[in-house]
């Protein structure tokens, strides 16, 4: 049931529920949008804590070239 993509993809999602036939099924796809809502979590605390490391960095820089 797991397919590695990034983003939302509406119509999997749709298909994988129309799939869920079985207590078994809903609940794998209940795990599956967990995990994938988990993963798009992280990716975007890295990015944020990718973008606050370069802030500082260039800050550093620039206060080290003043001196």
């Amino acid at each position: 049931m797991r397919k590695q993509d990034f983003g939302f993809d509406y119509h999997r999602y749709h298909r994988l529920l129309t799939e869920a036939d079985d207590d078994d099924k809903r609940l794998a796809l209940i795990e599956l949008l967990i995990e994938e809502k988990a993963r798009d979590r992280l990716a975007a605390q890295r990015a944020s804590d990718r973008a606050a490391m370069t802030a500082h960095t260039i800050a550093t820089v620039l206060k080290n070239g003043r001196n």
